[in-house]
């Protein structure tokens, strides 16, 4: 007994030590997250939140202040990159079924919780730290409401330590209008078909919706699971996240949340937002926009749609952010910000793309008061990269913070090429 109570003693020690470490990081170019760039930056960092971010050229600080000093002159340091409406964590190989935990069998499952699937030991989640990818919306799929999604920091001994944000919202799937099969033989879509049972689902939607808002008007001595859940969607504590592509999805998605008072609304797709703008901005309704690097839908919108289409928001003034839903997306998820970087090549300026990914990003999922941004009182979720991070080419993440928490860059995918560089002697 007297040896457990030595042992926890030190492991508490130590991990109020790693928690307590005060960090300094100098000259390095800070890209702040909200346009602005700071060259020669000073960033102060102490127990787990950054105290102070300054120019260095324009200001002095005490350095003794600080336990460990990092020299970044000549490299960049960005906010921690965030990653909506991803399956990491409950996605592990697409082609093995037992590895995947990312849906449940069922059409209105408001009360699914993907906190409590999250897998901090997947592999995957390493190699997509490398890229500066600190952070996740972790959601599930699948149903017409598939589930509760939460904000979770992709470091952590389990679930509970990785959470950063619980059940921030709940994810429908909006009736889709029509649709076109996907042929196996040819690779090709079918004929497009329409859904008739449309109006039917909708109508399951509002009724199910309207029993809901009944059911949390009031107390209630017994207790339904789905209505619990939905409650913080109309008390304001939870977005509602409405998977639509189509314009007339997208809009009657739109009268569908404004029927029901719910004011924290987000299109989750939004491939044809860029057609009614004016309709968004209006019910201020933001965009997690999906996967940049793709082909557009219809054979008459120009080719270059999808990697215009963040400039082509921007532009209109709609709040938006980018994901990487589609084939492979867990693993792709490292992909996130050379997607923002496809963006800047489309319209957008560095700073703007950088936003899309970052403090954009943490406005829709509500977490901008302790993030998004490298600001003094915020959580230290940062990282500094030899190069442009948005740049393929040039990215290279050396350092990386997770509320002050220096983490491991390291992966298996890392490991095998140095076995194997070793190997066949690769110079």
């Amino acid at each position: 007994m007297k040896r457990l109570i030595t042992i926890t003693a030190i492991f508490l020690t130590a991990y109020s030590f790693a928690q307590n470490t005060s960090i300094v990081i100098l000259n390095a170019t800070a890209h702040i997250g909200n346009d602005s760039v700071i060259e020669n930056a000073i960033i102060g960092i102490r127990d787990g939140k950054i105290i102070e971010v300054v120019d260095g050229s324009k200001a002095k600080i005490e350095l003794g202040n600080y336990s460990q000093k990092i020299d970044a002159k000549g490299k960049h340091v960005y906010p921690a990159f965030i990653a909506p409406n991803s399956t990491l964590g409950l996605n592990e190989i697409d082609a093995v079924r037992a590895t995947i935990d990312k849906q449940e069998t069922g059409s209105i499952l408001p009360n699914v919780r993907t906190q409590i699937a999250y897998n901090t030991d997947s592999k995957i989640i390493p190699t997509v730290r490398t890229n500066g990818v600190l952070i996740a919306q972790i959601t599930p799929r699948g149903a017409m409401v598939s589930g509760t999604s939460s904000i979770m920091l992709l470091d952590g001994w389990n679930w509970e330590d990785a959470t950063y944000k619980a059940d921030d919202g709940i994810h429908i799937n909006w009736p889709r209008i029509q649709s076109r099969n996907w042929n196996e033989n040819d690779f090709t879509f079918g004929a497009t078909e329409k859904n008739k049972e449309y109006n039917k689902q909708v109508d399951e939607l509002k009724k199910l919706f309207a029993d809901a808002k009944a059911y949390n008007s009031k107390e209630n001595n017994e207790k339904n699971l789905r209505f619990e859940a939905m409650k913080g969607l109309f008390n304001g504590t939870q977005n509602i996240y409405l998977h639509a592509n189509n314009v007339k999805e997208i809009t009657e998605a739109v009268y569908f949340a404004k029927q029901f008072e719910l004011n924290k609304v987000v299109i989750v797709g939004g491939r044809d937002a860029w057609m009614i703008t004016d309709l968004l901005k209006t019910n201020n309704v933001s965009v997690v926009i999906n996967r940049v690097h793709d082909l557009p839908d219809y054979a008459e919108d120009d080719v270059d749609l999808p990697f215009k289409l963040p400039y082509l928001l921007q532009k209109a003034g709609v709040l938006f952010c980018l994901n990487n839903e589609g084939d492979m997306e867990a693993m792709g998820t490292r992909n996130l910000p050379f997607m923002a970087g496809t963006a800047a090549a489309y319209g957008l300026t560095k700073e703007q793309a950088l936003k899309a990914i970052t403090s954009n990003t943490a406005k829709i999922l509500g977490i901008d008061k302790t993030t998004g941004t490298l600001e003094a009182g915020k959580d230290a979720n940062l990282f500094i990269s030899d190069g442009d991070a948005l740049d393929m080419k040039s990215n290279n993440v050396i350092y990386a913070f997770i509320k002050g928490k220096q983490i491991d860059l390291n992966n298996e995918q890392k490991e095998l090429y140095e076995k194997y560089k070793k190997k066949y002697q690769i110079k």
